[in-house]
């Protein structure tokens, strides 16, 4: 078949380990829902006051899509802050250091896309004060 489609409200989510303190980041493989070969997605439900890891990805170029509320990039070695609301988009290229943040006190939901559909080949990094 030529196309796959899932309603948002028929994922599922996992749970990822939380750091001390903050709330349970949760995320939705898209990647195996609509069976993408040449790319990489998920769905990421970012709680108030939650940190991703920081690191950069060695082959995959990534473009992050704000759903709802207001996403915090830390872009860059020497990290740049980037703010996006709604319908904001940044794409990172390969080996460039980034952090997705919700500095915020409301959920935030991004959609992550990726390609190729690597999942190894990162270099995790210490987290960084917000510039």
């Amino acid at each position: 078949m030529g196309y796959h489609w899932v309603s948002v409200d028929d994922l599922e989510y996992e749970e990822r380990p939380p750091k001390l303190g903050e709330g349970t980041r949760r995320a939705a493989d898209l990647t195996t829902a609509v069976e993408l070969k040449q790319s990489r997605a998920r769905l990421w439900r970012y709680p108030p006051h939650s940190t991703g890891r920081r690191h950069q990805d060695h082959a995959q170029e990534e473009v992050f899509v704000v759903i709802s509320g207001t996403l915090t990039m830390l872009l860059g070695e020497r990290p740049e802050r980037v703010d996006l609301g709604p319908g904001g988009v940044v794409a990172v290229e390969p080996m460039t250091p980034l952090q997705m943040r919700n500095e915020s006190d409301e959920e935030v939901v991004v959609f992550v896309y990726g390609s190729p559909p690597v999942t190894e080949g990162a270099d995790f990094l210490d987290d960084v004060e917000l510039p």
